[in-house]
């Protein structure tokens, strides 16, 4: 599966809304819609320019919803869909090896602390639709050719 548009993503982000993960080891289940915006946001928060960052906490339950199981192989399946859309180290984040640049560990150890906080921490994170234009800016920057839906 590859995601080709903004819109197919935004409308399986639509889909995770009810859908309940229970995470591994302790913890309740946790509704993958919810958590989604969650990490976005605390990603958001902590390193605000960092829009490829931030999609990459977004788009994570989207794996949950479509390959059930293990998470190992659910995160090779989203980071192949999502690399033409989002490029390649929005890819390398979701599969959990980001990039060869120095900051590349620090980026994949913000992603797993903002996911296991937005777990733990309900909050009023907004709503999807915030998160388009974000999604539109990095498919833009990451499309081949600039052509994009």
């Amino acid at each position: 599966m590859e995601l080709r548009s903004v819109e197919e993503l935004m409308d399986l982000l639509y889909a995770c809304r009810g859908t309940r993960d229970v995470p591994e080891g302790d913890g309740p289940p946790v509704d993958l819609h919810d958590h989604a915006l969650r990490t976005a946001a605390l990603l958001r928060r902590g390193r605000p320019a960092d829009k490829e960052l931030q999609v990459a906490g977004l788009v994570q339950p989207v794996g949950v919803l479509l390959w059930p199981g293990d998470p190992a192989v659910r995160a090779g399946h989203l980071a192949d869909a999502v690399r033409t859309l989002l490029g390649e180290r929005v890819s390398g984040l979701v599969r959990g090896r980001p990039g060869q640049d120095a900051d590349a560990g620090d980026d994949l150890l913000a992603l797993r602390e903002a996911a296991q906080e937005g777990r733990a921490a309900p909050f009023d994170a907004g709503v999807l639709e915030d998160w388009r234009t974000v999604l539109h800016l990095v498919a833009a920057r990451n499309s081949r050719l600039g052509a994009l839906d």
